[in-house]
């Protein structure tokens, strides 16, 4: 199939998505719409309260002068407070402006300027550093709010004199196509661009995908977002939440997730693959540490079984005995860790896998892929309650088309499309092409659409490799699958104008202790030191033998080193949305990937 349209299920009622909050307020203000974690455990955050609080700093954003169309960035890790301005800025008709809280002062710099913002809200004391610091390259610059030293509050007694109803005419002047938000692509080569979404791109988001997952998204339900919510895959979600009365709860502190689910108990949860494959690995490294891994390798091929079974009219009377009894020594366990509620997961930014998809399905845990861009809004295609295909990420959502150009190029249209890069019109024009009375973006990404109309992604276009015989190929498929063995943390895969395909690949530094243990070494071995040892080296050759058998003899790895640094955020490798930057691995890595192939390799 070259393409394919879904028709939308109607046109959303709203003209600005902050009408989301009001709309509760009035229809349903005892509803707890969040719940904030503070000293004493988390507290309910009713739709009035919410609605209360939020117009209280949009009256405090009108004081300071904040006009319908300004450009207001907002810098902070996962938190309340980032959901409160969120919808505050919106309803004052004033345009949101995400910055990573991780951001340098250059990024901060550039995405101040370009985007002409008027005032920023950041969370810490070092933030605020960091935009004083550049303070003298954006002129425009009025207002610094920060969080931690009071902002809502500043901000709600700056705005008591202000009429309420001056925030609700600003609403209701609001029009669909009104600029929402610039979100700045992280980027892993170049500037980051900022793309253009509109009032009417999230509130079609919002509608589409809420109406296919209507089982995670209701008065009945709760997720504990720890996605940042400046990238557009978390900010979607958090809409989605609020929009249908979902229970949003927020947490940047990653390493103790475990403990805030056991708390928290979300029904669902949203994450990139990567956090996936970490749950996993972590959990089978565990069983095979504590001398249960032949239990726990049975009870993933009984839950991967049972998964694919489902699809197929379901599982035969021993298998449905082996999972029950399955389910009560290893699933519920597992289930437990995500706080015991926790039912069905989202997951975008990458590829799964189809034998992750299986296993967390097997265990009582569906994961619904999907893909998008921030230029799409988030998700453009998905997978759903009723239409489900492990392995793809889905069908595209009510009111889009997909289409395969002759490259293999995934093409997308409809209402989540982005208007445009900000002042880039040279880009913009490269990534729309009106055909056929549509605006066709042009993602860079390589798929496939099969009979039944999901879509399978292959790769990014600009990362294919073409060997020096001629063969393309799409590393996506080998990195994915090398990175699913719970000893490797990232997977790069070399070979443009090269004889043969080879990879460099880092270890995952929190298992590297266990696998050390169980081979009989000191647990505080160096890195360096186990990424030489024959016995690891055999480990890591196993997962690339696993991973070439998706492919021909001519795209399998051949060779392969093993750095002793892993790639991470705080080094640079890798982006926000843990994405790796490829072109800059390629540089640093520059005489490892030439010893590959020199046969002077360290390795």
């Amino acid at each position: 199939m070259r393409e394919l349209t879904i028709p939308s299920a109607g046109t959303p009622p709203q003209n600005n998505a902050a009408q989301y909050v009001f709309d509760n307020a009035r229809t349903r203000p005892e509803l707890v719409s969040l719940k904030v974690r503070g000293s004493g455990g988390w507290s309910e955050v009713t739709a009035a309260q919410f609605a209360e609080q939020v117009l209280g700093v949009a009256r405090g954003l009108i004081a300071a002068g904040v006009q319908a169309g300004d450009r207001v960035a907002l810098m902070s890790k996962t938190r309340y407070e980032w959901t409160l301005f969120d919808f505050a800025v919106l309803s004052v008709g004033a345009v949101v402006v995400p910055i990573y809280e991780t951001s340098t002062a250059e990024q901060v710099e550039w995405i101040l300027s370009d985007s002409e913002a008027q005032a920023v809200i950041v969370e810490t004391a070092s933030h605020h550093a960091l935009v004083e610091q550049v303070r003298g390259s954006t002129p425009l610059l009025r207002h610094v709010w920060q969080i931690d030293d009071g902002a809502v509050d500043q901000l709600i007694e700056a705005g008591a004199g202000i009429d309420a109803e001056q925030v609700h005419s600003r609403l209701a002047a609001s029009k669909p196509d009104d600029l929402a938000s610039l979100i700045y692509t992280s980027g892993t080569t170049g500037r980051p661009k900022g793309c253009e979404l509109t009032h009417l791109n999230f509130l079609s988001e919002v509608s589409e995908v809420a109406s296919g997952l209507g089982n995670l998204f209701n008065a009945n339900t709760s997720t504990l977002l720890f996605l940042p919510i400046a990238h557009v895959f978390g900010r979607a979600i958090e809409m989605g939440a609020i929009a249908t009365g979902c229970t949003l709860g927020h947490t940047a502190d990653i390493k103790n997730l475990i403990a805030d689910f056991a708390v928290y108990q979300p029904t669902f949860v949203l994450s990139v693959p990567r956090v996936f494959e970490k749950v996993y690995n972590t959990a089978k490294q565990r069983a095979h540490a504590d001398g249960k891994g032949k239990i726990f390798d049975r009870a993933e091929t009984v839950a991967i079984r049972y998964s694919e079974a489902a699809d197929n009219g379901g599982a035969g009377f021993a298998l449905r005995l082996q999972h029950r009894v399955f389910d009560k020594l290893v699933y519920s366990k597992l289930r437990a860790a995500l706080g015991g509620r926790c039912t069905a997961a989202i997951s975008g930014g990458a590829p799964l896998g189809a034998r992750l998809g299986h296993f967390f399905r097997g265990i009582g845990v569906t994961i619904y892929e999907g893909y998008g861009l921030t230029e799409t809004t988030a998700g453009a295609c998905l997978n759903v309650e009723d239409n489900i295909k492990v392995g793809s990420v889905g069908r595209p959502v009510a009111g889009m088309s997909v289409r395969i150009a002759e490259d293999g190029e995934i093409l997308l249209a409809g209402p989540v499309v982005f208007d445009g890069y900000w002042k880039n019109p040279a880009a913009t024009a490269e990534a729309l092409e009106d055909e056929g009375g549509k605006t066709w973006f042009h993602t860079g990404d390589i798929g496939e659409i099969d009979a039944d109309g999901f879509v399978t992604i292959t790769g990014r276009k600009k990362e294919l490799i073409v060997t020096a015989a001629g063969k393309n190929v799409a590393p996506a498929v080998l990195e994915d699958r090398v990175r699913a063995h719970w000893l490797v943390s990232q997977c790069l895969v070399v070979g443009d104008q090269k004889p043969f395909i080879a990879a460099l690949i880092t270890l995952d530094p929190e298992s590297l202790p266990t696998w050390a243990e169980k081979a009989g070494k000191p647990a505080d071995t160096d890195p360096a030191e186990l990424a030489r040892d024959p016995e690891l080296r055999a480990e890591i050759q196993h997962a690339v033998d696993e991973a070439n058998k998706a492919v021909s003899h001519a795209e399998a790895i051949k060779k392969f080193t093993i750095l002793t640094t892993d790639w991470t955020e705080a080094g640079g490798q890798l982006t926000p949305s843990l994405k790796l930057k490829r072109n800059l691995v390629l540089t640093e890595c520059a005489d490892d990937i030439a010893a590959l192939y020199s046969g002077a390799g360290r390795d």
